[in-house]
């Protein structure tokens, strides 16, 4: 029996966990997902410094006449004392005197023989970074299971970090069953196809983050699909596409069965899809999506991406939408939760007019999609719907409903 696009989700979120963690170093951790809990280990700044190129006076009610002591440089290792009456021409950057309570900046300073005069009135605190001010010593910097991005590294680098502990990228498996296809380095005979679903899904899970590998197309055999999944078990998600229906070729399910596939659902009540299998052998899960590509695509957007996500450990691990309006009328056939791919601008989704489940090109020149509920059977210029990209990865920390009602 097919089960709800949310029961299937809620099922490879609770099914799936990360696996493996290691050390790397800081230049390689980009787009990783961070282990460990991060605490600072010192204050940044870790002294009150100037923020501008200017001079450090005490607010005394006198800005003007100071003598000018001497130049203080950032990295200047001397602890200076601001007596009454002078001025310290200080760098940006650098360890402000003792008893400093004000920097002016060089621009609103004027010299006037050997006194100091302002242009501008003096606040108290004004241009000093005072210790600590953006990060204390002791302070979670970055949560466990956060994606680092290159400014997570700035935080990892204030601290002297050179390496750091973060989970292994999912490793991904991908073949194909069918005798009709060909890859696109091969020769097509008669009667036969390229294999376009494959190379867009080592596309797509290496733009997830994923290390994705293409271990060929089987013939439309169980003894050529067995070998084939023996050859994936040491990987963490294996995904096939065809072979998942009722058809008098479609052996993919049956060579699963030799290996104790244990299934998670096996029917998915969506269009396109409805074919869709998720079920593990051993360590290894493994995902069936249909043949059909646009409807392999749409699907692998929503099921392999939660699988990747939940493989990956990020915090942020649940498919997020953006709420935006219609920008055309679009009709259908009600009665099934359906995919419609179409076009987001920035301020409104245009829907595809011409899509099945066998095309390829309203995928290309699509950015996402929205799901609509069963009930739906028009949709209004200007109504609100729930657009999913297939373009960026937008996700959440809690499960959202993706559905347009």
């Amino acid at each position: 029996m097919a089960i709800p696009v949310e029961e299937a989700l809620r099922l490879i979120y609770e099914n799936i966990s990360p696996k493996r963690s290691k050390i790397l170093p800081l230049e390689e951790a980009i787009g990783h997902i961070i282990a460990t809990d991060i605490i600072a280990t010192h204050a940044l700044p870790p002294y009150d410094n100037s923020a501008m190129d200017g001079y450090a006076i005490k607010c005394d009610g006198r800005n003007s006449g100071l003598t000018i002591l001497k130049t203080i440089l950032a990295g200047d290792k001397e602890e200076y004392m601001l007596q009454d009456g002078c001025a310290y021409k200080i760098m940006t950057g650098a360890k402000i005197p003792f008893g400093t309570e004000a920097i002016v900046p060089i621009e609103e300073s004027q010299i006037d023989g050997t006194s100091l005069m302002f242009t501008r009135e003096v606040k108290h605190g004004m241009h000093i970074r005072l210790a600590g001010e953006d990060i204390q010593e002791d302070e979670l910097i970055i949560h466990k299971n956060s994606s680092l991005c290159s400014h997570h590294i700035t935080l990892l680098a204030s601290q002297g970090l050179s390496h750091v502990r973060v989970y292994e990228k999912p490793r991904i498996a991908l073949f194909a069953s069918g005798s009709e296809l060909k890859m696109h380095w091969e020769k097509l005979g008669i009667h036969q196809l390229y294999n376009t679903n494959t190379p867009t899904f080592i596309a797509r899970s290496r733009e997830l983050s994923c290390e994705a590998d293409f271990l060929g197309t089987a013939d439309d055999s169980v003894e050529a699909l067995c070998e084939m999944i023996q050859t994936a078990l040491d990987y963490d998600l294996i995904i096939t596409s065809g072979g998942v229906s009722v058809g008098d070729a479609d052996f993919t399910k049956e060579a699963f069965s030799h290996f104790d596939f244990e299934p998670i659902f096996e029917m998915v009540d969506i269009k396109p899809g409805k074919p869709t299998t998720f079920g593990r052998i051993g360590n290894s899960y493994v995902l069936n999506l249909p043949g059909n590509p646009l409807a392999a695509t749409l699907n692998f957007e929503l099921f392999a991406k939660a699988a990747i996500l939940a493989l990956g450990a990020n915090e942020e691990k649940y498919i997020n939408f953006i709420e935006t309006k219609m920008k055309n009328d679009f009709h259908t056939k009600a009665g099934k939760r359906s995919l419609i791919p179409g076009y987001f601008d920035g301020e409104s989704f245009c829907a595809m007019e011409k899509f099945a489940p066998g095309m390829i090109m309203p995928m290309a020149v699509s950015n996402g999609f929205i799901m609509i509920d069963k009930e739906v059977s028009s949709l209004k210029q200007g109504d609100k719907v729930k657009f999913i990209s297939s373009r960026f990865s937008f996700t959440c920390k809690q499960e959202k409903d993706l559905v347009t009602y």
